[in-house]
């Protein structure tokens, strides 16, 4: 009998396992150490010190294992495992000191509950309906990749039966259910996480991946409630029906009696208002009734909670739940679960010479069975080959259902300590395994079609123009629709644009890129966690903008991304609609004093990202109002809006000019081109001189002559085209950058909106010196002066990119002086790769 040391008269007795524990229920908090006692003798300080290892080494195995691309659930697996028997509790000191038997009822209890939360919101996040977006085909890849691992999974148990080591004290048939269930189970959370980590969320692949992943979960939670049914019924198949059948109505309750009642609280909560606390106590705790309901008859409590989640309705109600529980449920309690579990998972256990041997193969041919399985269906389908084997490898996505399953089976006896460990580390290989092997084996190539217009500049006006609009939130919408309406979307000149509302994806499993238009057509409204509000609010603002305008065509999708990687869904997007444009918003808003405050650094970072891999061009806009409370009133008392053009030379200010033309085709926009132009006594760019005092600099050496040439045919043709036209043309000589910003601040303060080229020439004398003020290298040393709360200037600001093609001249571009920034231009930048073969790249 293992006990406290200190047993007062009232100590009391409880069972775990096969040890029988004496507790006393007044040392559940220590008095400290200067009073003699020791914190590990009692309860809570115990406790305490277990969710601290646990949390511990639960971080610092996702750190290591982060470069490797494994999902979370390897590394909560793995630290309970170092946590159990296998490794830190080999040692009996640590084990009697950090997890002692008295200890372990709490940490159990605790465990559970975490685990019934989750399971609740795993079934709040579960969207069923949309399987429908994907048709039967999710369906079919789902059932049969289930029924035939379950199928290898059962004959594999079979030639098991004898092994007493491995098999339980139940029978066999049990054995065989709960080893079958275990290797027929795809972990919808982990097949999310991992899709993410591939970057194949967003593809068809990812979808009908996702979606055969939901049926796939569901099924099983609910083939668990059976297992556990089967299990406790025994011998006595009336018993069973009996547990059957009450679990079967129970489901029938929650769907007709419980679920209106949610619903009701649901739509009776007026748009913009929070929830309730008393509706929202009571929905908590049915979680934990749900649970109390399906143990007592005869079911798993998980179950309960699974069905109770799975009613909840999607929408403001259950973002609302996911928001205030999940971090604390996922980041805090499960770690417990998986503690739990390895405190009961003994390596040691296995008998390498005769069990594992023989386990192995049979599991290998059950994951196999599924990837033949899905492979079928897919070529039934016309799947490609490479994508249906990759959807088998993604189904064996193991993690929290199978640990379940298993956890379940040696809780009830029908899984002996070694078949425990054994199945976990089945577990943790064949997850492990999945993303190497898809790395390896499957190689997405790029299945676009190559498209031409890839810049304003070379798409035609009568062509239909197709525009990216990116949007963090609802206050970038006014002024990125008011410039979308200064576009001048009309039937002889149409506009298609996606609006792309981008939402950070933060570790859940609802990462999904979602087309509204498509959603709303099904009668399905997507669930974007916390973020479906906004998103439907600036969605609702371009189908408005759609309806109200001729011309443009508008398809409104939200991509849920980690910021570091959000900038390849944006790019690959581009490139799979045939984009010209992309639109960014700029990393600051508009104070109400006018200053610039940031609202996200990793905004910044992605604009770069984008600026260096965008297959088309880009703009950023820097949002100052332009809107209706903006626009001046002509001398006819129409309202228009002035735009103005500040001309340096260059491919960029090509297409800035390019898309300014666009826009003088509105009736109301009246367009001001300014082109600074070079004095008698511009003297050369320094950068040259601190070239030849062996100052060097990294330079790119293209033709200039050529590009002034391009400049001038540019010029030429838009003041013969637009002679008669609303368009004001001016030129100023400048001679050095003092100048050129000396002019720039002479520009009257009557602008709506300044559009300008972001890459102008560094060595010029028009821009000389200015660079060394520039703050945010991404606008572009001219734009950065716009933006900047120093210029007072009312206007927004849009700095054009062009692309930068395999035909298309680059201009020389050559980096300041200081070293620490020629990292950051290139980085930015990201040319290099891009240069055609005639440009040389060398140090000057």
């Amino acid at each position: 009998m293992a006990s406290s040391p200190y047993l007062p008269y009232n100590a009391s007795q409880m069972l775990i396992g096969e040890v029988t524990v004496c507790y006393s229920p007044e040392m559940i908090t220590s008095s400290g150490i200067w009073q003699g006692n020791n914190p590990l003798d009692y309860t809570f300080p115990t406790f305490i010190l277990n969710l601290t290892l646990a949390l511990f080494v639960n971080r610092f195995l996702i750190f290591v294992l982060k470069p490797l691309r494994q999902p979370r659930v390897i590394a909560d697996i793995i630290g309970g495992i170092m946590l159990g028997p296998s490794v830190l509790g080999s040692s009996a000191y640590i084990e009697a000191k950090f997890f002692p038997p008295q200890s372990l009822l709490v940490l159990d209890v605790i465990a559970n509950t975490g685990l019934l939360f989750y399971v609740f919101l795993v079934g709040v996040e579960m969207d069923i309906t949309v399987v429908r977006r994907t048709g039967k085909k999710s369906l079919m890849i789902a059932l049969c990749g289930m029924i035939s691992s379950f199928m290898v999974g059962a004959l594999s148990s079979l030639t098991m039966k004898g092994m007493n080591q491995v098999r339980g004290e139940t029978n066999s048939g049990i054995f065989v259910l709960f080893i079958a269930l275990s290797q027929a189970v795809t972990v919808f959370p982990v097949l999310a996480q991992i899709l993410t980590e591939l970057k194949l969320l967003n593809s068809d692949l990812g979808k009908i991946a996702l979606s055969s992943g939901v049926i796939n979960d569901a099924s099983a939670w609910l083939l668990l409630a059976m297992a556990v049914a089967l299990t406790k019924g025994g011998a006595s198949s009336w018993l069973t029906l009996t547990v059957i059948v009450a679990n079967v109505s129970f489901v029938c309750f929650c769907i007709f009696i419980i679920k209106p009642a949610i619903c009701w609280v649901d739509q009776n909560t007026p748009e913009g208002e929070d929830f309730n606390e008393v509706h929202m106590s009571l929905i908590l705790i049915g979680v934990m009734v749900s649970g109390f309901i399906a143990t007592s008859l005869g079911s798993h409590s998980i179950f309960g909670a699974f069905v109770y989640g799975l009613i909840i309705p999607t929408g403001r109600l259950g973002s609302t739940i996911l928001e205030k529980l999940q971090d604390f449920v996922s980041g805090l309690l499960l770690p417990l679960y998986y503690v739990k579990s390895g405190l009961r998972t003994n390596l040691h256990t296995i008998d390498i010479s005769n069990t594992w041997l023989v386990l192995f193969p049979i599991i290998f041919f059950a994951a196999a069975a599924k990837v033949g399985a899905t492979l079928l269906v897919s070529m039934f389908y016309q799947i490609p080959f490479h994508e249906g084997v990759t959807l088998g490898l993604l189904m064996n996505a193991k993690g929290l259902t199978d640990i379940s399953v298993l956890n379940a089976g040696k809780r009830n006896k029908v899984l002996s300590d070694q078949a425990f460990a054994i199945m976990v580390v089945v577990s943790v290989v064949t997850t492990a395994i999945i993303t190497p092997a898809i790395t390896a084996f499957y190689k997405p190539g790029r299945h676009f079609v190559s498209y031409k217009r890839r810049t304003i500049q070379r798409s035609k006006l009568e062509a239909e123009l197709r525009m990216l609009v990116c949007i963090h939130t609802s206050r970038n919408v006014p002024t990125m629709i008011n410039l979308l309406e200064a576009t001048h979307p009309s039937r002889k000149s149409p506009i298609c644009i996606y609006a792309l509302n981008l939402v950070e994806l933060t570790g859940r499993t609802s990462a999904m890129l979602v087309v509204h238009g498509t959603a709303r057509q099904s009668g399905h409204q997507a669930v974007l966690n916390r973020t479906q509000n906004q998103s439907d609010q600036i969605m609702s603002a371009f189908e408005n903008f759609e309806k109200n305008t001729g011309g443009v065509c508008i398809q409104p999708l939200t991509v849920i991304s980690p910021y570091p990687t959000m900038h390849e869904d944006i790019c690959n997007l581009a490139e799979d609609k045939h984009v010209a444009f992309i639109i960014l918003p700029f990393h600051k808003q508009l104070t109400v004093d006018g200053g610039m405050e940031v609202t996200n650094p990793a905004y910044r970072t992605m604009n770069q990202n984008v600026l260096a891999n965008a297959p088309c061009s880009v703009g950023i806009l820097v949002d100052k109002g332009f809107s209706g409370s903006t626009k001046v009133v002509s001398s006819t008392g129409q309202a228009t809006s002035q735009i103005i053009v500040l001309f340096f030379g260059g491919l960029d200010d090509r297409e800035a000019l390019s898309y300014a033309k666009r826009m003088l085709e509105h009736p109301v926009i009246t367009l001001t081109v300014i082109r600074f132009v070079p004095g008698q006594h511009a003297f050369r760019s320094t950068i040259d001189q601190q070239g030849s005092n062996g100052q060097g600099s990294l330079t790119v050496i293209t033709d200039t002559e050529r590009a002034k040439q391009l400049d001038e045919e540019v010029l030429n043709d838009f003041k013969s085209e637009n002679l008669n036209r609303r368009v004001v043309y001016e030129e100023k000589v400048v001679n050095n950058g003092e100048e050129t910003l000396a002019a720039i601040r002479s520009i009257e303060n009557i602008y709506d909106l300044y559009i300008v080229g972001r890459r102008q020439n560094m060595d010029s004398p028009l821009t000389a010196g200015l660079n060394d003020w520039s703050e945010c290298l991404e606008l572009g040393i001219v734009g950065d002066i716009l933006a900047s709360p120093d210029f007072a200037l009312p206007g927004s600001v849009l700095v054009v990119q062009q692309y930068v093609g395999e035909n298309t001249q680059v201009e020389k571009l050559v980096t300041p002086d200081s070293p620490s920034r020629h990292n950051d231009i290139f980085s930015i930048l990201n040319v290099h790769h891009r240069i055609p073969r005639q440009v040389k790249l060398g140090n000057s």
